[in-house]
């Protein structure tokens, strides 16, 4: 008898765990995608990323000390994510042509190839300088949020942020010259 009670516990236990983490993940889940299909463009498949991110986040929630840094802390954990995939990867292993489909009813064709040269620019930047710009304009973090989530000060993540955008327009307006031409 007791051990049937201590089951009915855990599972409900288990139950309301998985209850509060989705109460905290619905309001957020948008903003994670963005970050998601943006931070893994070219290097694997943003679906990946997030279920493996979930995953983790899942099992370390009670970790989590501020419910309002849930976005934080799941960004943090797809960063650790994905550098451990790319650690692991082999060339071979994964194509950069994978389908790219933005399955968004009220996004127009238009719309969906500005979004596919944004996230093919952004790719050629170099790590540090793509997870600011996509932190703070695709994802919506502050810069303190995103200063504490990369150990910088407020100052570097400011000037990262000026010179990321600076490059990127350059890399926009190359892309842009190109497929006109094209």
């Amino acid at each position: 008898m007791l051990i049937k009670l201590v089951i009915i516990l855990l599972l409900s236990m288990s139950k309301q765990k998985q209850d509060h983490f989705m109460k905290l993940y619905e309001p957020v889940h948008h903003q994670f995608e963005r970050f998601c299909r943006a931070r893994a463009f070219g290097e694997m498949d943003f679906k990946d990323l997030m279920n493996d991110s979930l995953l983790i986040a899942y099992q370390k929630f009670d970790a989590l000390k501020n419910e309002q840094s849930i976005l934080p802390f799941l960004i943090g954990i797809s960063i650790r994510v994905l550098g451990n995939f790319l650690q692991k990867k082999r060339p071979e292993q994964y194509s950069n042509s994978y389908e790219y489909t933005i399955r968004d009813e009220q996004t127009s064709p238009s719309e969906k190839a500005d979004i596919y040269f944004l996230h093919k620019a952004l790719a050629k930047l170099s790590i540090q300088n793509r997870e600011v710009l996509i932190l703070f304009e695709i994802t919506g973090l502050s810069i303190k949020e995103i200063a504490l989530l990369q150990n910088l000060s407020e100052a570097a993540v400011k000037q990262r942020l000026k010179r990321s955008r600076d490059l990127l327009r350059g890399l926009l307006t190359k892309e842009t010259i190109t497929v006109k031409d094209a």
